[in-house]
This record gives C-alpha cells, structure tokens and sequence, in this order.
C-alpha cells in the first residue's frame, strides 16, 4: 500500500467532515451562493477563506497527492475553524515527514497478562489500539459490558459503545465517554494507515453507522453506570484508570474501572 496516498485521502476526508460542520453564517457568509442542498461550507467558500483556488483545494479533498505548504495548510485550519486537538489532527496527516509504523498492538497478549487481570478486584479489561477487547475479569463481565457473551468478532470496545442499546441506556454519561472514544480510536486509525486489520474494523463500523469523524481530545476520566443486570437499579460511579504499554507490548491499554462514590 502505498501510505502517501493514503494520508492524503485521510487528509481529505477528515477536510470534508470538518467542512460540513461549518455554517456559513459562522464565517460570514450567510446568504451567499444560493440556496443550498447540503449543510456546512461549500469547497468554494473554504477556498475563499484560505486564500487558496477553489481546484487546488478540490484536489486536497479529493485527496490527491499535492505539495501544500504549512502555510497553506495553517490557512485551511483557520478556515475551518479547526479546535487546537483538531489541528493538531490535520498537520499530523499533512507533514509528509511524520513516521507512520505499522501498528503493534496484536491481538494476542503476552504471557501471564490474563492471569494477573483475572486476580483484580475492580472491573478491569484489555485493549489495544483497534478498540479490540483482549482479555477482562469477572467484576466487568458483572458491571460493565459482559465481554464473555459476545463472539469474538464483535468484542470492539467500539461497536460496543454505539450499539449496545441496552449500554446506552445504563450508561448515564454516554454522549461525552462516546465523544472522547470516538476521538481516540480515530486519531490511533490515522496513525497506522498500513495496518489492514485496523482498515477491516473501520469499514465494519462505518457499515454499522458508527460515525468516526470526531476528533476530540477531552479526557474523561469517570463513567456513571448501572450494573448488567440492572437489579438494583443503582448507578454506580466509576474512575477509569489506564495502563498503557504494559510491558514491552506497545499499543495495549488495561483498563481499571475503580468504584467511587457519588
């Protein structure tokens, strides 16, 4: 594959998802160009804006592979209104010098690790960058997500999140944990644009209508949840601990949900 290409189409695509988030009356353009058939700015307007051709800036969304300078790029980013987390986002996947390394976090853990999360008491679990659920305990099979009922394919921290309706009703933060989810898995996608496995899981699901467009860096820190069972009907409040790079295996993440009181 060749990884150029695909940073520029991942640069593109995330242009036009930030694009159709802009209303023209937030620029002051209200009113201009007529009526439109699709919310957000028009390519021709961010041109506009960025002081760049309404072509030249076609081609970046088309993801067509195209010397921009930072100072075009940084015009773009002004253009579009881009939150400090969001252009930061923008220039990793524009700097044709950023080192892209094929993702690490495998899907098999090093010895012992399902062992010692076995033996915590707070519900715990582990992940790696593909949001894929590698090993948890029976504290979070009983209070969070019931891992061990689910095949394996399905096991995505991800499309757990998003379509587990029974999830989003017991979890009483759920617009803010799936901001900040979203966030996170997407900026770990765009780091690794050689891994195919990642590639499978995004088409998997954005055909289940998960989007991932959101870029958000907003660390949340505690989740508000009723029990799997729901039986007391309690919602119980979580600090959420994480463990990154356990060991030498880059790319993992444990994940220790500690009770607190609320």
């Amino acid at each position: 594959m060749d990884t150029s290409m695909s940073r520029n189409k991942k640069l593109g695509e995330f242009l036009k998802s930030r694009r159709s988030r802009i209303q023209p009356e937030q620029v002051g353009l209200s009113g201009s160009y007529g009526q439109r058939r699709k919310p957000g700015l028009r390519r021709e307007e961010v041109a506009v804006l960025a002081g760049v051709s309404a072509t030249y800036y076609t081609w970046l969304e088309q993801g067509r592979e195209l010397a921009a300078s930072r100072e075009v790029m940084q015009s773009i980013a002004d253009a579009l209104r881009l939150t400090l987390e969001e252009k930061s986002h923008l220039f990793d996947l524009w700097d044709p010098n950023t080192e892209h390394e094929f993702l690490a976090s495998y899907s098999q853990l090093e010895p012992g690790w399902h062992s010692i999360i076995g033996q915590l008491t707070h519900p715990s679990f582990i992940t790696n960058e593909r949001s894929e659920v590698l090993a948890w305990n029976e504290a979070a099979d009983t209070n969070l997500f019931n891992f061990s009922s689910m095949n394996v394919n399905d096991r995505l921290m991800m499309r757990i999140l998003f379509l587990d309706t029974a999830l989003r009703e017991r979890m009483h933060n759920w617009d803010e944990f799936a901001r900040h989810s979203v966030a996170v898995f997407r900026t770990y996608y765009d780091k690794y644009p050689s891994d195919p496995e990642f590639s499978r899981i995004v088409k998997q699901l954005s055909d289940e209508s998960v989007d991932l467009h959101q870029v958000e860096l907003k660390q949340v820190n505690r989740v508000l949840l009723e029990t799997t069972d729901r039986a007391d009907g309690v919602v119980h409040a979580y600090d959420i601990f994480s463990m990154n790079n356990l060991n030498s295996q880059s790319g993992i993440h444990c994940c220790i949900y500690v009770p607190v009181a609320i």
